[in-house]
């Protein structure tokens, strides 16, 4: 564990890497990032992640399962990536990736168990 940065920092560094993620992998970031860590787990939370024509389909008949099930795609085939991501910044393994996509507000959350929390609770 990087004993030597604060949270805020990790929280940060982490932000940071996984909006290049989005960038360098889907083609664009969000317009938004905030990363929250509690205990053992670190909340990724990206805003403004669908495209124009992402936003456009998400209105037709069958279109919101279908951006849902690429970008899940998408993320799932990349799982080892992200965890190899998180682990550098934070500096302990990851156990487990959840995530999911809105494409009612375009938001997607990460969240990531880590096998021990970073940090004591007060």
């Amino acid at each position: 564990m990087p004993e030597s940065k604060t949270k805020g920092q990790i929280e940060a560094a982490v932000t940071a890497a996984l909006t290049q993620f989005e960038r360098d992998f889907l083609g664009r970031g969000p317009r938004e990032a905030r990363t929250f860590i509690v205990q053992d787990l670190v909340l990724v939370r990206l805003k403004g992640i669908l495209s124009t024509a992402e936003q456009q389909l998400s209105l037709e008949p069958g279109g919101a399962e279908l951006i849902k099930q690429v970008r899940s795609r998408l993320v799932e085939g990349s799982a080892d990536t992200l965890a190899r991501v998180v682990e550098a910044e934070t500096g302990v393994p990851v156990v487990s990736m959840h995530t999911d996509i809105s494409t009612r507000t375009g938001e997607r959350v990460f969240i990531f168990e880590l096998e021990q929390p970073l940090f004591d609770e007060v």
